[in-house]
């Protein structure tokens, strides 16, 4: 496998990226990727003459329009057409070229909004979408139920992970369409370098009441997770991927609060939406199947902000 030749679409973005180092690290030197400007995956034309051109083994579908509620709110074509057209193509070049393996990336959001919990795989389609961000999740589950079709009518090895919610090093911390954890990342670190300035304790204002829970999953586990479904061939199409643990929002406001060492109030702006009360995903399947993440929220945190730290010139650039 490891003398394959592996196209990872999106691997300048966080979970691109991080799939790269991931394979790279493992002895796997037949890598290739195209950034946006070298190769738009939205163009069928265009993705159809790269497939043609370099004939990849295996495939690993990184690339997505992605965002927060308020990104998915204010651009809801945009959620739901460009990630079509992205994994469709993808999908579809590799169908028709043979490709001998896909592993396609999705997200707990394809689940519905009132699932119980925790979220297994089979509650897929079984009632309504948190209506918040049900654009991306629609395309999304277009893209599971091509790989399922793919892998059930012509057999062949496409499979789907869904991951928790991801962060980590290259993550997107642009506030407008920025995750909840990299914007209150940004919005601690700033309030305290406003603070240090002003010799005022600032206070950071988040949205909702704090109160939904969330499971997070740091990127590089993710990608480990990948490297597992590349290197072992999986009984079904669909996998969870997540710690099977989560945490209250306010939680998680703490943990940063003290990792940026803010001092001032948090304020919550209970006018805002919270999205869907909890988004706790049942991980049994893959661990069954021999993967278990590594990464404790703590560390993951301490090691995503000595990365913003470390990038707060060219944080913004970073796209995903």
């Amino acid at each position: 496998m490891k003398n394959k030749k592996i196209y990872i679409a999106g691997h300048h973005g966080m979970v691109g990226s991080a799939i790269y180092r991931a394979l790279q690290n493992n002895g796997y030197k037949n890598l290739i990727g195209r950034s946006s400007q070298e190769l738009d995956l939205r163009n069928q034309a265009e993705v159809k003459d790269f497939f043609a051109f370099e004939k990849p083994d295996v495939v690993i579908d990184a690339a997505a329009r992605v965002g927060g509620i308020l990104a998915n709110n204010n651009f809801p074509y945009q959620f739901l057409m460009e990630n079509m057209q992205i994994q469709n193509n993808l999908i579809e070049a590799s169908h028709q070229n043979e490709v001998e393996k896909f592993i396609f990336l999705g997200s707990s959001c394809i689940y519905p909004k009132l699932a119980s919990q925790p979220l297994k795989e089979d509650c897929l389609l079984t009632s309504s979408l948190e209506p918040t961000n049900e654009w991306y999740a629609i395309a999304k589950i277009t893209g599971v139920k091509a790989c399922e079709a793919i892998r059930k009518q012509y057999k062949k090895d496409f499979v789907s992970l869904m991951p928790t919610n991801l962060y980590g090093t290259r993550d997107n911390f642009d506030l407008q369409t920025s995750h909840v954890l990299p914007a209150m990342i940004r919005k601690f670190h700033e309030a305290k370098e406003k603070s240090e300035k002003t010799g005022i304790n600032e206070p950071v204002e988040l949205w909702g009441t704090g109160k939904p829970m969330r499971e997070f999953l740091f990127v590089d586990d993710l990608a480990d997770a990948v490297l597992f479904a590349l290197e072992n061939k999986l009984s079904h199409h669909l996998y969870n991927v997540g710690t099977g643990i989560d945490i209250t929002i306010k939680e998680l406001a703490l943990k940063i609060q003290k990792i940026t060492a803010h001092e001032g109030e948090i304020i919550w702006d209970n006018s805002k939406p919270d999205g869907t009360p909890r988004k706790l995903m049942d991980v049994s399947r893959l661990k069954n199947a021999g993967w278990k993440y590594k990464t404790s929220l703590d560390e993951g945190l301490q090691i995503t902000y000595n990365w913003f730290l470390a990038n707060q010139d060219n944080f913004k650039e970073v796209k995903i």
